[in-house]
């Protein structure tokens, strides 16, 4: 509800000002079509790379690969999907929170972790294709290995949180 009201100020307030709202959104789209079609090529093979992989299986054995290694670390294997996608992609990082919530419940202890990761995380892969393509920035320099330790630190202060609130 907040966004439609949002909305609709924006709209009376462009009504107050006489602005054409329809030619105002046509000029806008016309302009953001050339970063569409920058960003498009790299957005377009970063889905297909990330389907290939979980289709081919090689998501499933790096699954199993990692799990006891996280066991030891106290970390629930059951949360591995999630924690593997979520860097690279938004859309399938849900879907490995849906996956967990039919399989385990919402409200269960691996469900409330879950939500806390990815509450706590960000696509760090897809946001740098997005913003450094758009932008035409080659050399991302610094911008991944901060981002991946900022992920490294969000996801064991996650954890960390989620022992201590939910006891799990």
């Amino acid at each position: 509800m907040p966004v439609a009201i949002l909305i609709l100020l924006l709209l009376l307030y462009a009504a107050a000002r006489r602005v054409n709202v329809f030619r105002a959104f046509c000029d806008g789209a016309a302009q953001a079509l050339p970063l569409l079609r920058s960003i498009l090529p790299t957005l377009a093979l970063f889905s297909a790379a990330m389907s290939l992989f979980r289709e081919s299986g090689a998501f499933d054995r790096l699954t199993s690969f990692l799990s006891p290694a996280l066991d030891l670390l106290g970390v629930d294997a059951r949360l591995v999907p999630l924690l593997l996608v979520r860097p690279f992609s938004g859309s399938g990082a849900i879907a490995a929170l849906s996956d967990v919530f039919a399989e385990y419940g919402p409200d269960s202890g691996v469900g409330l972790t879950a939500s806390v990761l990815l509450g706590s995380s960000e696509t760090i892969f897809y946001t740098l294709a997005l913003y450094f393509g758009s932008v035409g920035i080659k050399k991302t320099r610094f911008t991944v290995p901060v981002a991946l330790a900022a992920m490294l630190t969000s996801v064991v202060t996650g954890l960390l949180f989620s022992s201590l609130f939910f006891g799990h």
